[in-house]
C-alpha cells in the first residue's frame, strides 16, 4: 500500500469518524433520551463503531509505515474519543505527513 493512499485514507477516515461521533452525540442521543426515539442511536452507533475501527486500523498502519510512534500516535488515538478531536489532529498532524 502506498504512503499517499494511506495518508488519504487516514484523513478521510478521521473526517468520517469525527462526523459520526458528532451525529451520535448531538443528534442521535438527544433524540433517544429527550424524544424517546432510539432508532437513530442504533443506526448511527453502528456506523460510528465501524468508522472508529477503520480509523484505528488505518492509524496503526500509518504509524507502522511512517515509523510514527510516540505522542502524535497516542494523541491521534485519544482524539477519536473527543468531539472535534479528529479534526484537530488532522490539521495538526495528518496534513503534515509527507507521503514521498
Amino acid at each position: 500500500m502506498s504512503k499517499s493512499f494511506l495518508v488519504k485514507t487516514l484523513r478521510y477516515s478521521a473526517l468520517l469518524e469525527g462526523l459520526s461521533l458528532l451525529l451520535l452525540l448531538f443528534i442521535a442521543m438527544p433524540l433517544k433520551y429527550m424524544f424517546d426515539q432510539p432508532f437513530m442511536v442504533e443506526v448511527v452507533g453502528m456506523a460510528h463503531g465501524v468508522l472508529f475501527i477503520l480509523y484505528c486500523v488505518v492509524l496503526f498502519g500509518v504509524g507502522v509505515k511512517f515509523k510514527w510512534f510516540g505522542m502524535p500516535l497516542v494523541l491521534s488515538f485519544i482524539a477519536s474519543f473527543i468531539p472535534f478531536g479528529t479534526f484537530y489532529v488532522d490539521g495538526k498532524y495528518f496534513k503534515k505527513l509527507n507521503p514521498s
